[in-house]
């Protein structure tokens, strides 16, 4: 199961791993409820890690994990789009309880000049930034609006320093009460690729999807809460291919008879060792390959516009949507 969750960031799909096949049955110390809104092709799932048992069962951190789920998410529908906004708005309210005076700090992870990884500095383009507007120009802006700074660290192979070193060094200066933070993800499903926005009050791992684990940005290591947000834009190679021997074997089981040699071995594959054969024999030509669909670029454009417009609806309650681009930097 370690081996697996090295390859996933969703807390759904962790507890699936452990289940098996779906969520039919439960998983100890582990609460799933599932909403549908057929009007969006929309689940959001929740994921509750309630003690210690769930947090050995399926390897995520006490919390909640918010998933939404839509293909509606990476197509170019404006309608569903604004639903999506405002439920992001109204579910990262919900998440962590914020003062009308509270500061947030937003931190844009990843690297710019990856598509894939540019899901954080994309959003971090899209806010409404007004830390500097309050303090130097309170006059001028509308009194409700809270107190928002953000940064956009890169990644250690651009900067030389850790993201974690960096994210603390800003919250010792200007001591915000939360921080949301945003990345791309990797999934285990290529159907959840792009398809996904998953919220969680846990904090974030920087690079755990892609086996590239970073210092935590979670509560324990800033002294703050964090809330993340991310979506899988990646999906590790050896795993998409293990889901088509997957789905090839599950066709083969149903087309011949449920007796014989050939149908006992096919029910009899184990899938773990399967998918340990399958790395070991792509390892050579690929090393660590990991898949992203091709119209990445205007994909993320769209996702990094859907969760940028969710913060800003829920930081900025009443900012009304038309004033929302005059506060963009």
């Amino acid at each position: 199961m370690e081996f697996f969750q090295t390859r996933t960031d969703l807390a759904i799909e962790a507890q699936e791993i452990v289940q098996g096949k779906g969520v039919e049955k439960e998983v100890p110390g582990v609460k799933v409820s599932i909403e549908h809104k057929e009007d969006w092709e929309l689940q959001v799932i929740r994921v509750e890690v309630i003690d210690e048992e769930g947090v050995k069962a399926i390897g995520k951190p006490i919390g909640t994990y918010i998933t939404l789920e839509s293909p509606l998410l990476k197509e170019n529908d404006i309608d569903a789009h604004e639903a999506f906004i405002e439920i992001i708005g109204k579910e990262l309210s919900e998440l962590q309880e914020l003062s009308d005076d509270g500061i947030v700090l937003v931190v844009g992870l990843g690297n710019w000049n990856v598509t894939p990884d540019a899901l954080g500095p994309k959003v971090f383009s899209q806010l409404v930034i007004t830390r500097h507007l309050l303090e130097y120009m309170p006059e001028q802006i509308d009194e409700s609006l809270r107190s928002v700074s953000g940064i956009s660290p890169g990644v250690l192979g651009i900067t030389g320093m850790e993201t974690g070193e960096i994210i603390q060094g800003v919250v010792d200066k200007i001591k915000p009460d939360l921080i949301i933070a945003i990345d791309a993800l990797a999934a285990r499903k290529a159907s959840r690729v792009n398809t996904t926005i998953q919220m969680t009050n846990t904090g974030v791992q920087p690079g755990s999807g892609v086996g590239n684990k970073r210092m935590g940005l979670n509560e324990e290591n800033l002294g703050i809460p964090v809330i993340a947000i991310g979506v899988p834009t990646v999906i590790d190679a050896a795993t998409l291919v293990n889901d088509t021997m997957d789905q090839l074997l599950d066709t083969m089981k149903v087309e011949v008879k449920k007796t014989g040699p050939f149908y006992e071995m096919l029910e009899n594959i184990n899938k773990e060792e399967k998918y340990q054969l399958i790395r070991e024999i792509l390892d050579p030509y690929v090393g660590s390959l990991f898949v992203t669909p091709k119209d990445i670029d205007a994909t993320v454009d769209r996702l990094a516009h859907i969760i940028a417009q969710g913060i800003n609806r829920s930081l900025h309650p009443n900012l009304e949507a038309k004033d929302i681009d005059r506060y963009i930097h």
